[in-house]
């Protein structure tokens, strides 16, 4: 788990996974949070089954899969899943991929920076991990901002006609620090 000034990070495991395909209100018992009626991202809906895949052939990996993104209970609110993100596996060579969504009620709060920034910090906590590369379209300004407020740099085109590579390396972190 991670825990943020206003999120917790609650890493993927098959049973949670299993309960977000067939049972949201198992995923809201196991999260113990309200689950959205949007729930999931549009973006991850047909990816489920895949992410699935990944933490059951590692279940030893936990942690550089998918990570659910819930708010933290406050006097006025119960705490609420709002986003997700991630990697798409452990690092290779040092680098790992990541992606990130949060549905569009909890869009444009700050909710994508924090959990970027908690999934970062998480994976260069492990010294295998020495880059963090994600990807972005031009035409979501806010995704590309997200990246910049967590110091990542543009690095050259995505692999999406119009998209761009951002990537942030540790020896970046140890820059600022």
């Amino acid at each position: 788990m991670i825990v943020t000034d206003r999120l917790t990070l609650v890493p993927h495991t098959v049973e949670l996974l299993r309960a977000e395909i067939h049972d949201h209100q198992a995923l809201a018992r196991m999260l113990s949070a309200t689950v959205p009626e949007n729930w999931p991202p549009e973006s991850t809906v047909d990816a489920l089954p895949i992410f699935l895949s990944f933490v059951e052939s590692a279940p030893d990996q936990v942690g550089w899969f998918g990570w659910y993104a819930v708010t933290t209970k406050t006097d006025q609110t119960n705490p609420i899943l709002i986003g997700g993100g991630g990697f798409m596996g452990p690092p290779v060579e040092g680098l790992v991929q990541m992606g990130y969504s949060v549905i569009e009620q909890h869009n444009r709060k700050g909710y994508a920076t924090e959990m970027v920034g908690g999934l970062v910090s998480w994976a260069f906590a492990h010294p295998e991990c020495t880059v963090v590369s994600a990807e972005t379209e031009w035409a979501n300004p806010y995704s590309v901002r997200v990246l910049e407020k967590n110091g990542f740099i543009r690095v050259g085109p995505g692999s999406v006609a119009g998209g761009s590579k951002y990537e942030r390396s540790v020896s970046t972190l140890l820059r600022r620090a």
